[in-house]
């Protein structure tokens, strides 16, 4: 069983907390809006780590994350990006990619609306964890912590932070 800590959209600010609430997490999952590069290199020294770059972040964090990742964790086909949109409202340059070759769990960030639905159409868990940072529009800023057991995603957990 892998525990996975998954944020986004910390904007330059990463709370001391994430540290906290993520530290029996075996990986740390960022779907993109860091920032800057420090937020990067805190998480990546904090725990193996994977990223993906947002519209906001700049060249020094585009060198060391790629702008969609996907990847197996256990036995699960992820994908991660960060403008991804949501089911039936997938962002027009992903559609018909997330349609004919659907992972088992899609991931994406920049909304700051922290949202866990299950897409029917193609068999697929869509997780936002909302915005962890505290630039936005978010009136609460949220993590989400869960585990990947072999085919299965389980024990999901939304996380408040502060106001």
């Amino acid at each position: 069983m892998t525990s996975i800590g998954l944020l986004s959209d910390t904007h330059s600010y990463l709370d001391d907390a994430v540290f906290k609430h993520f530290e029996n997490c075996d990986e740390i999952w960022h779907a993109g809006d860091f920032g800057n590069i420090e937020v990067v290199d805190k998480l990546a020294a904090f725990k193996p780590f994977k990223g993906v770059y947002g519209n906001i972040d700049g060249k020094d964090v585009r060198q060391v994350c790629p702008e969609h990742l996907r990847f197996k964790c256990e036995d699960i086909d992820v994908w991660m990006t960060h403008i991804g949109g949501y089911p039936d409202k997938y962002n027009p340059a992903i559609r018909n990619e997330i349609y004919t070759n659907p992972p088992q769990l899609f991931i994406c960030g920049h909304s700051h609306i922290l949202k866990v639905i299950y897409d029917k159409k193609i068999n697929c868990l869509h997780i936002n964890p909302g915005a962890a940072g505290k630039h936005g529009w978010q009136k609460v800023r949220t993590l989400v912590r869960f585990n990947i057991d072999a085919d299965k995603i389980k024990d999901l957990q939304i996380i408040e932070l502060a106001k």
